[in-house]
């Protein structure tokens, strides 16, 4: 588990990582190189599962490279699919990372939402979705082998339902304004 304070938030306890693969950790379907290694590091703190549409018909090679076993999306509401899988799991315990329009429900539903940005790019939407933007995949599994990090990113106001009723609506509109943190990034 990765427990994390966040002042104005409360706290994330984070029992597992539910990630995209193509175009997150695979590039056409061949895996990032140390990718691998990362996410053997993190498997004793968090769980680790692998959502895939298997685009490129190489999910089964990538299974074994990573000795995990990715979950299969039917062809047809990958999104919807992509984010009942993270309500079944608990909202509250997740940490999603994506960059494809199908991420965009999941990163939203997830306690953590990280964008990456990747060779097939990040779709608007789920930039916009995401708690944390980062520059690669390895800058997010940087963020969660020293999650400290995390702190400096996410924005530090209350979630809308402890406002008191007068300041939603305004406060609302302010959040959707605002664009994600970007973690990672030279200024």
């Amino acid at each position: 588990m990765i427990e994390l304070n966040i002042p104005g938030r409360g706290a994330l306890r984070l029992q597992h990582l539910v990630t995209d693969v193509n175009g997150t950790l695979a590039v056409d379907g061949v895996l990032i190189d140390g990718l691998a290694k990362r996410i053997a590091a993190l498997r004793d703190r968090l769980t680790i599962h692998l959502l895939t549409a298997d685009t490129h018909g190489r999910q089964s090679a990538l299974d074994q490279q990573l000795n995990l076993t990715a979950t299969r999306l039917t062809p047809g509401g990958e999104q919807a699919q992509k984010r009942a899988y993270v309500e079944k799991l608990g909202v509250d315990s997740v940490v999603a990372i994506g960059q494809g329009a199908n991420d965009a429900a999941m990163l939203k539903a997830a306690a953590l939402g990280i964008c990456v940005m990747s060779a097939e790019g990040a779709a608007t939407e789920t930039l916009l979705a995401a708690d944390l933007v980062v520059p690669d995949i390895l800058t997010a599994f940087d963020l969660l082998e020293k999650p400290l990090r995390i702190l400096a990113s996410l924005p530090k106001c209350p979630p809308l339902t402890h406002l008191p009723p007068r300041h939603k609506v305004r406060s609302r509109a302010r959040r959707l304004r605002r664009a994600p943190a970007v973690a990672g990034m030279a200024s």
